[in-house]
């Protein structure tokens, strides 16, 4: 894999045009929830899991943090496959929505760096295992789908790399159901 060196503030810049323009067109609504998988070892150049990150972990995460906490857009970062990708997510909104708690706590190799930054940044972090997100950014080919509503669509963002991870984003809509009869509103076009 290639391996070339981003500052801290590449990252970050990248990271704010990736989100921005994710959330132009996604259309969230508040309290909507966002899924973000992170693999700071392929934003770095390398394999995932092999080259972890805390500080591009933390700049990344709290980036989106940032940027989500001013829509009041709820944050839940994915862990890797050896927690079996749970997440983290504010206590306050996995109480509202009766989400059930697991006891893990991430580290460097086993969750990741996003997911020790976000224990950082939260008020009251805790680890669930499942959620059905609104919408999300993958970045590192961490795969989130399966923690995004039924139907996704995927986002078409101008920036397709953070670093040198591979990012992709998807939005949820709502099912079109019904038959030759039936009309269908604002997502027609999705």
């Amino acid at each position: 894999m290639e391996s070339v060196s981003f500052s801290l503030e590449e990252i970050k810049d990248q990271t704010s045009k990736v989100l921005r323009d994710i959330l132009a067109q996604a259309d969230l609504k508040l309290e909507s929830l966002f899924v973000v998988g992170l693999s700071t070892s392929e934003v770095m150049g390398g394999v995932i899991g092999e080259k972890s990150s805390l500080e591009v972990g933390r700049v990344i995460i709290s980036t989106i943090f940032t940027l989500l906490n001013e829509r009041k857009i709820w944050l839940a970062v994915q862990g890797c496959e050896h927690l079996n990708r749970a997440l983290v997510l504010e206590e306050e909104v996995v109480k509202q929505r009766g989400f059930e708690i697991v006891d893990v706590l991430p580290s460097t190799h086993a969750g990741g760096s996003g997911q020790i930054a976000a224990f950082e940044l939260m008020d009251q972090p805790v680890e669930i295992e499942n959620i059905v997100a609104d919408a999300g950014v993958d970045i590192g080919d961490t795969f989130i789908g399966m923690h995004i509503k039924h139907v996704q669509v995927p986002l078409r963002t101008k920036r397709k790399k953070i670093g040198l991870a591979h990012v992709t984003a998807a939005v949820s809509r709502p099912k079109k159901i019904g038959g030759a009869r039936a009309r269908y509103g604002k997502w027609q076009g999705i």
